[in-house]
C-alpha cells in the first residue's frame, strides 16, 4: 500500500470554512473508489488531505483528471479561494504498522 499528503497552507480566518468543506465529506464515492483510505487533517494554518492505497498517485491524478466528476472540480475551486499557494505534495518516507511490524 503507498501513501500521499497534499499539504496546504490556509489563508488567515479560513478555518471554520475549511472545517465546513470537510464536513461535506469527499466529493466522490469513497467507498465505491479504489482508495483504501483517505482522511484530512486541518490546523488554524494547514490542511493535510492523505490518500492510501495501490497506485495511489496514479488514482489520485485519475480523480483529478476525472471530467465527467464535476463534484470534484467544483470542491477544488472551492478550497483554491482558501489556500495560500498550490498545495505541496507529501510522499511518504517512513510508516510503521503493528500488524506487518517484525515481532521479537
Amino acid at each position: 500500500m503507498e501513501r500521499i499528503a497534499f499539504v496546504g497552507r490556509l489563508k488567515a480566518g479560513v478555518e471554520a470554512r475549511a472545517a465546513e468543506l470537510i464536513a461535506e465529506g469527499p466529493p466522490f464515492d469513497a467507498a465505491g473508489s479504489h482508495f483504501l483510505r483517505h482522511a484530512v487533517y486541518l490546523s488554524d494554518r494547514e490542511v493535510v488531505f492523505v490518500f492510501e492505497g495501490h497506485d495511489v498517485e496514479w488514482l489520485v491524478d485519475s480523480l483529478i483528471d476525472d471530467s465527467f466528476n464535476s463534484m470534484v472540480s467544483e470542491t477544488l475551486e472551492k478550497w483554491k479561494l482558501l489556500l495560500e499557494e498550490q498545495p505541496r505534495v507529501a510522499r511518504e518516507q517512513f510508516s510503521w504498522d503493528r500488524e506487518t511490524a517484525p515481532q521479537i
